[in-house]
């Protein structure tokens, strides 16, 4: 691996580990390309070709991962973890919960208890994974009038 990929690759890294500490906050893509030294469309290329999927999914990939683990373990209503996580929208929060997890937030809720096993294991066996093997999705970050793109 030559030097310059690997300079990318840990850039590339600390964008992701900021995507993962504010996934609940709303995410500007120009912000967190900021944080791997990028332009944006380059950050979005870069990020897709290393981590095979694009940033906006990913960032969604991880506010469901989060949600799982609220519906799983707390009794709060499915409206509060919804933003708490970061969705404005219940509706945008129900599609795509079902988009990852194949079930509606409620019916993984009714169905999915808390587990008591060591987290290295339910961390494994709970990640979010895509429900059906259809094409993947490209992911538009949608051009705002004068404004930035946005993650959420």
């Amino acid at each position: 691996m030559s030097r310059e990929v690997e300079e990318l690759n840990r850039r590339l890294l600390r964008a992701r580990d900021a995507i993962d500490r504010a996934y609940a906050e709303p995410l500007d893509v120009r912000a967190i390309a900021a944080v791997a030294h990028l332009s944006p469309a380059h950050f979005s290329r870069c990020f897709s070709a290393v981590f095979g999927e694009t940033p906006h999914r990913y960032l969604q990939r991880r506010r469901i991962e989060r949600s799982m683990f609220l519906l799983r373990e707390s009794g709060r209503s499915i409206t509060d973890i919804c933003c708490d996580v970061g969705f404005n929208s219940l509706g945008t929060f129900s599609r795509t919960f079902r988009e990852i997890v194949g079930e509606t937030p409620s019916g993984y809720r009714r169905g999915h208890r808390p587990v008591v096993v060591p987290g290295c294991v339910q961390k494994a066996n709970t990640r979010p994974r895509i429900a059906s093997p259809a094409a993947p999705r490209s992911s538009s970050f949608g051009e705002a009038a004068g404004g930035a793109p946005s993650l959420a």
